[in-house]
């Protein structure tokens, strides 16, 4: 079998090259059980740095297709080890892919917000109003504002007290980080009375949290959604 060749310098460049590792897998580069070659090995092979094959090998073990053993290195996960919960987004011309990811990201982040309504204290409130000013600073000095949208989602997530839609959150984050951060940028794209479109969604999920009102919570992150996938569907259109 031959080698596997260079990557190409490209965004994100640590999920090219998990996926490539998982493809090298899969064709029996790597076999079940053996290890793999040091981050330098694989840095040279594959033409990037050591942090990048670090953060690499990090995904792959979170989605249980590598093992650490203390003192020895990563080896490939034996046959059916990758039995965790899997998601990508890649291709932002699949229209099907997109509604998918859409309807998943109500359902989490629709409750998450209805829970944060009902349990946050004053303190995640500050924070959470934190970061609705960060964006509109933003948006008024002409920035995307991505970083700041996604802390205020962040804020929210952790105004539930559960630590498990907190690390939902995260995965999803690392997972459809590149989806959300192309949608925030392309509407930045557009006139500013989009952005203030944005702006206000995020008002109306910030006041229903603030008013623990639960249930306007739940609607105003399920429009805000909603209206982020009509936005989207705005630039998937032919040119």
């Amino acid at each position: 079998m031959s080698a596997p060749s260079h990557l190409d310098r490209a965004p994100s460049l640590a999920d090219v090259l998990a996926h490539r590792l998982e493809h090298d897998i899969a064709q029996g580069h790597y076999a079940p059980g053996e290890k793999l070659p040091s981050e330098q090995q694989l840095a040279t092979t594959y033409g990037v740095s050591r942090p990048i094959v670090r953060e690499a090998i990090g995904r792959l073990k979170h989605d249980g297709l590598v093992t650490s053993r203390q003192g020895s290195g990563a080896f490939v996960a034996e046959s059916g080890g990758a039995s965790v919960f899997r998601l990508d987004v890649s291709n932002f011309k699949d229209r099907q892919e997109i509604e998918s990811l859409i309807e998943l990201l109500m359902a989490i982040e629709s409750s998450a917000t209805e829970l944060a309504a009902q349990r946050r204290t004053d303190q995640d409130l500050i924070a959470i109003g934190n970061q609705l000013e960060a964006m509109q600073a933003a948006i008024e000095r002409g920035d995307s504002g991505v970083d700041e949208d996604v802390a205020f989602h962040q804020a929210i997530v952790e105004a539930t007290k559960n630590p498990f839609f907190m690390d939902l959150s995260t995965f999803l984050d690392r997972r459809v980080r590149h989806f959300i951060r192309t949608a925030r940028a392309n509407t930045a794209k557009l006139q500013t009375g989009h952005m203030m479109a944005v702006q206000d969604e995020h008002r109306d999920i910030f006041n229903a949290i603030r008013d623990r009102d639960a249930q306007g919570a739940r609607q105003a992150a399920e429009n805000h959604l909603k209206q982020a996938a009509q936005r989207l569907a705005i630039y998937m259109k032919p040119v």
